[in-house]
């Protein structure tokens, strides 16, 4: 499941996730809600994963044409985790976002929040 962040600075969204991500959970709550964040700017994005429950294959479908359409509209994104394994992914991987990356643990949450908003 994914859920939309309120109460995020203005030109910031954020999403948490619980359990296993599945293709609705791009489609219904994920993509609308990146696509009005890009419609409005440069995206601010914060990604709060507290625990890992996996992703079914219309998810990682999902995840791949997100990927593909808009990861040009990411001006920072801070990931929110202490999965170690995503740390590394983002520090392996985050280069090919044109944006900035940021890994954030959980207890840092309004630190991640405040460095999306940061100009």
């Amino acid at each position: 499941m994914i859920r939309v962040l309120s109460g995020l600075p203005d030109g910031v969204v954020g999403f948490e996730t619980e359990g296993p991500l599945r293709a609705e959970d791009y489609r219904d709550v994920l993509i609308p809600e990146v696509e009005k964040a890009a419609a409005a700017g440069p995206m601010r994005a914060v990604v709060v994963i507290p625990k890992w429950g996996g992703m079914s294959g219309g998810a990682v479908w999902e995840d791949l044409k997100l990927g593909l359409h808009h990861v040009r509209d990411v001006k920072r994104m801070a990931l929110v985790t202490d999965i170690e394994w995503m740390g590394h992914a983002l520090s392996l991987f985050g280069w090919l976002m044109p944006g900035e990356t940021k890994r954030f643990a959980l207890a840092d949450r309004d630190a991640a929040i405040a460095w999306a908003a940061d100009q």
